[in-house]
């Protein structure tokens, strides 16, 4: 028994990605760090991002099957993923490792995947928690879920504007 085949390969445009889309579902955002992926959900209507969990980040089988979990749960229609882009714009390691993430979930998965510009996510979100004075230790449980809000909520700002 083979996965389903992504009709398209994980793309960095907007535009493209929302031409994929159904009129309607939620999308799962995901900040992709190294020991750990922050997810983030939004509405059926795709207007507002919410912080969801952070799963421990191992093999990636193991972290497919989680996130097929949550996506049924969530009658998800497509995923938006943390790209870390450089801020002179160019690509290092970890956007290499976003990419073929990106690569290998659109094999295993039928929704379509948008690539979306992460530059200080994790920065924000951590100025964010510092001013509502957030302890060290709470900070570091929720930064990854906080990030993919972030992530999905920027990207949801952007298909509304596409939409208008």
């Amino acid at each position: 028994m083979t996965a389903p085949v992504s009709p398209k390969s994980p793309t960095e445009a907007a535009e493209e990605f929302a031409a994929a889309l159904p009129p309607r579902g939620g999308l799962l955002g995901l900040d992709l760090g190294t020991k750990t992926i922050g997810i983030a959900t939004s509405d059926p209507d795709r207007r507002i991002a919410s912080p969801v969990t952070t799963l421990k980040r191992g093999k990636f089988s193991a972290n497919l099957v989680e996130l097929k979990a949550l996506m049924a749960e969530r009658a998800t229609a497509g995923l938006v993923l943390g790209l870390p882009i450089n801020m002179d714009g160019t690509s290092g390691p970890r956007a290499q490792s976003s990419r073929t993430f990106a690569r290998n979930l659109a094999r295993e998965l039928d929704v379509p995947i948008l690539l979306w510009d992460e530059r200080l996510s994790t920065a924000a979100m951590e100025r964010e928690l510092i001013s509502l004075d957030t302890s060290r230790r709470r900070r570091a449980e929720v930064i990854d879920e906080m990030a993919a809000n972030f992530i999905l909520q920027g990207a949801l700002d952007r298909l509304q504007a596409l939409a208008s």
